[in-house]
């Protein structure tokens, strides 16, 4: 994997990289996965590659849309429940019948919701509409078929008229042979299966969902359901980053944390890569005694492919100023490093690694929506300078408004939980006063 952008920012590498920089450096150099052939259950989640056209119309048969009678409607002009039209019953028309009767002058089949219109017949009277061949008034529901009941023979009076073509579905009123059933670029969800299965597709070419490896750092980190320790802390990270893979559409697996040792995290990382088409790890890329991640990775490149290792950078963006980005391994895996405070952690996921993610799965559009917001705050809200920031907010869609929920810590995760979107203050911006509007990215 090599990256098509600039590897430094026009300011030079020991300056900040803007958040546009980054978000570019990563998707120029990520692209979607290779086509390959899934069967429908598989196919779930992915993108197809191809359109895929209509091979028979649907429904492909005229059939009913009502439990009823396949009637001619010549034979129920004037027909009351006073005067009912008067029908000889030649038979039942099943869903799945093959052998079809036809009905003639003054005949009728009863037919069963699904089931093919029989030759002759130009319209279906539902039960409801007869006296459903027992001889008294209107009936609610037709009666069992079977050697010892009368339903499919004798006569059935019907009390109403019907118009041609009433309660059938015409062959081809879904879609047509030859029409377009799915563009190339769709994601394939239930109503798309239940589509393809419909139209007779059992396999189609998807680009595959990307298979996503979520790799925590830190010898302070212990699983939850343990019983912390002194100066312990649970892994939070790992599981938030991991639903978040899987929220974008990955394939996600999470891998325990590792201790702040870089030959053991270059060796976790390794062993990963056989089912990884995304690397993501969260903590040790600051600048600290113990940043373990830009210790292991910071010469694991190949000096001939030109791009390749792990590139650590300072982002003028607040939280998640300390970031990396590059390729690892013989198949040059793509590597995003993410700082370790849960904050930090899930925006720079939301604004880098799941973009990447949608990339790897082969869709157009991979950002989030952005709405603008008007900010619904008690006191103005104060910016760093030339920082980029996000701060947890709830979203009004019906008041167009947004308020910030818990204060700019990168370690408050309990806020986090409560937001459903990000506030962006830009750059040059240190102060936003109340009433102000304001870049919203919808996350809920």
């Amino acid at each position: 994997m090599s990256s098509t952008a600039d590897p430094a920012p026009a300011a030079g590498r020991d300056q900040f990289w803007s958040v546009e920089e980054h978000l570019a450096d990563i998707l120029a150099t990520v692209r979607p996965l290779d086509p390959i052939e899934l069967q429908l259950p598989d196919a779930q989640g992915c993108v197809l590659v191809e359109d895929v056209t209509v091979p028979v119309a649907l429904p492909p048969f005229d059939n009913s849309s009502m439990d009823g009678y396949a009637v001619r409607t010549a034979d129920l002009v004037g027909a009351t429940e006073e005067f009912p039209a008067v029908l000889t019953v030649i038979g039942d028309v099943a869903a799945g019948s093959g052998d079809l009767p036809e009905v003639g002058p003054g005949q009728a089949a009863r037919i069963m919701t699904g089931a093919p219109l029989p030759p002759g017949a130009e319209a279906v009277v539902p039960v409801e509409w007869t006296d459903g061949g027992a001889g008294g008034g209107a009936v609610t529901s037709m009666r069992p078929a079977g050697p010892s009941r009368d339903g499919a023979s004798g006569e059935v009076r019907v009390h109403r008229p019907a118009e041609p073509g009433a309660h059938i579905r015409e062959s081809g009123s879904d879609v047509r042979a030859g029409d377009l059933a799915l563009e190339a670029g769709t994601v394939l969800g239930p109503p798309q299966i239940g589509l393809l299965a419909a139209i007779g597709r059992g396999r189609v070419r998807v680009h595959p969902r990307p298979r996503v490896v979520v790799l925590s750092t830190g010898s302070e980190l212990i699983q939850p359901g343990e019983k912390l320790g002194e100066g312990q802390i649970y892994d939070s990270n790992s599981f938030a980053l991991t639903a978040a893979a899987r929220d974008a559409g990955a394939i996600a697996y999470r891998v325990g944390a590792v201790t702040d040792d870089a030959d053991d995290l270059r060796a976790a990382i390794e062993d990963q890569l056989i089912r990884a088409d995304l690397v993501v790890t969260t903590g040790g890329v600051s600048v600290g005694a113990y940043d373990v991640v830009k210790e292991a990775l910071s010469s694991v490149g190949d000096e001939d492919e030109a791009g390749s290792g792990i590139d650590f950078r300072k982002l003028a963006m607040q939280p998640g100023k300390p970031q990396g980005f590059g390729s690892i391994g013989p198949e040059h895996t793509p590597l995003l490093a993410l700082p370790g405070n849960p904050v930090s952690s899930y925006v720079s996921f939301e604004l880098f690694a799941r973009p990447a993610i949608r990339a790897l799965m082969g869709l157009k559009d991979v950002h989030r929506p952005v709405v603008r917001a008007t900010l619904a705050t008690e006191g103005a809200i104060s910016s760093p300078a030339g920082r980029r920031q996000f701060l947890r907010g709830t979203y009004d869609t019906e008041a167009g408004t947004i308020a910030p929920v818990g204060g700019a810590g990168s370690h408050l995760v309990a806020a986090l939980a409560h937001a459903d979107a990000l506030i962006v203050v830009p750059e040059e911006t240190v102060s936003v006063q109340p009433g102000t509007e304001v870049d919203v990215v919808l996350i809920g």
